[in-house]
């Protein structure tokens, strides 16, 4: 089965390959030859997934899945949910979006966050949807290289180190990506 990942971070596509069935051939907009950015317009994570998941659909006529993640922190109401990934503005900036949360959290003492993925899969005339969730907390500062986005500073529930700090191996045992990927997969195996 050839299934498209509606992304351009190839970061995304490292962490979701290793937990794919070899039955399933993961093909990125790279791939299929998908050179725009697709606008993520929606109010909600599941929103975006959708709006990147059907665009592919309908303009390529593949079967596809998209995500959209969002670092939600307590102390500041939720945010940056859905803006995470432009949290400090344009254009994306991992180190800056990172900055901007330690200074809005210095004087925080509830650190508590989750992240959470959500997963909509446009196959034939259906859309799926599946929601990955991991609770944590915020660290004072950036530890670890492995990992993209926030994950130098978000330490997992039940961890003492951050995402950036686990390996990928670890990580995928626990994310919000691999817990809403898990859900896509065991959705594809009632597939006639």
């Amino acid at each position: 089965m050839e299934l498209v990942f509606a992304t351009h971070n190839l970061n995304k596509a490292k962490e979701i390959l290793p937990e794919l069935p070899p039955h399933i051939e993961l093909r990125t907009l790279s791939d299929i030859g998908c050179v725009e950015e697709i606008p993520e317009t929606a109010p909600t994570l599941e929103g975006n997934a959708i709006i990147k998941a059907s665009f592919v659909q309908n303009k390529f006529g593949l079967s596809c899945f998209a995500d959209d993640t969002g670092l939600e922190v307590v102390a500041l109401n939720g945010a940056p949910g859905v803006y995470s990934a432009r949290y400090a503005g344009e254009p994306k900036n991992e180190e800056a979006n990172i900055a901007k949360l330690l200074e809005e959290m210095k004087d925080q003492q509830d650190r508590r966050a989750q992240f959470t993925t959500v997963i909509a899969l446009c196959l034939e005339n259906e859309t799926r949807v599946f929601r990955g969730v991991v609770k944590g907390l915020i660290t004072r500062s950036p530890r670890g290289t492995n990992g993209f986005g926030y994950d130098p500073i978000f330490q997992p529930e039940g961890f003492e180190r951050t995402f950036a700090e686990l390996s990928l191996q670890e990580k995928n045992k626990i994310s919000h990506r691999a817990r809403a990927l898990a859900k896509l997969l065991e959705s594809l195996k009632t597939q006639s």
